[in-house]
């Protein structure tokens, strides 16, 4: 039996912790609003009072939303007090610079950290068929295998910075939101000639483009259902800028990248931030 800690009980968190808990290990559980853990306690789960207490408790997994959340969690007062030899995996999607600062943050502190951010919906994440992007220590990864392989089905090794894994993610989030908008704009050319969009969903999904991205957030587009929302658009409309931000720092134009922000927002100030992001549909359809 393995013993772990989740701090972030949104969504993500939540279904990593319950895995943990179906696979019977030890798994300790904390949120910044209490009552997040209530479900989890009734299913086995430890409450810690603090993060500190997580630390106490075994390496930590944070399923965080963005850079300003991890970096009020594991402040420097926290770090400190959770003293050497403490680990910390982080599953967040964040910005490669708070990523860079996070983990020297966690060294002057003597903490070990590997960035370790996910591919999949909660729902693969209760399955265990997450792909886990890791990066970091090579002797910690293999430390740390067996907690990872009762989430994901594999393991990618991406660097040994842990920033390098931020990269990745943020990579291919903004894969996929280009295959979002390309989806959007195909459905709504073919609806607008009279084409039914279900069956164009089913000729590219069983020839030229098969795959959980074309083929589950296709089915949303086509269906228009967008609740409940595995990965929300206001989720997207952040990892945008984030890829901005990467490219920025290495000189890099991403042309496309502020067209994508601009139809993402549209959908947000269509009522749409917290439905699912293949929603971005909708923006284009109601031109």
């Amino acid at each position: 039996m393995t013993s772990v800690s989740i701090a972030g009980l949104g969504n993500m968190g939540r279904a990593m912790a319950r895995r943990m808990l179906s696979e019977g290990h030890s798994v300790t559980v904390w949120n910044r609003s209490p009552a997040a853990a209530d479900e989890l306690v009734a299913l086995g789960a430890e409450r810690a009072n603090s993060v500190v207490d997580l630390f106490a408790a075994g390496p930590v997994l944070s399923a965080l939303s963005d850079d300003v959340a991890v970096a009020t969690v594991f402040n420097d007062s926290v770090l400190t007090e959770a003293g050497p030899n403490a680990v910390h995996l982080g599953t967040s999607t964040i910005s490669v610079e708070a990523s860079r600062t996070l983990s020297e943050r966690h060294r002057a502190a003597g903490i070990r950290y590997l960035a370790v951010p996910v591919l999949g919906r909660p729902s693969v994440a209760e399955s265990g068929q997450l792909n886990v992007i890791a990066a970091g220590d090579t002797e910690l990864i293999d430390e740390l295998q067996p907690v990872l392989s009762v989430l994901g089905k594999r393991t990618w090794r991406v660097g040994d910075q842990p920033w390098q894994a931020n990269v990745v993610k943020i990579t291919v989030n903004l894969l996929i939101i280009h295959a979002l908008e390309a989806m959007a704009e195909g459905f709504s050319l073919a609806e607008r000639h009279g084409v039914d969009s279900q069956d164009l969903h089913e000729l590219i999904t069983s020839t030229l483009f098969p795959g959980a991205v074309y083929q589950g957030y296709g089915k949303a587009m086509v269906d228009r259902a967008y609740l409940p929302a595995g990965f929300r658009t206001s989720l997207g409309r952040k990892d945008l800028a984030l890829a901005a931000a990467a490219a920025d720092a290495v000189g890099l134009e991403l042309p496309t990248v502020h067209a994508l922000g601009q139809i993402f927002q549209t959908a947000i100030d269509s009522g749409m931030a917290d439905h699912d992001w293949a929603s971005v549909a909708e923006a284009l359809r109601a031109r």
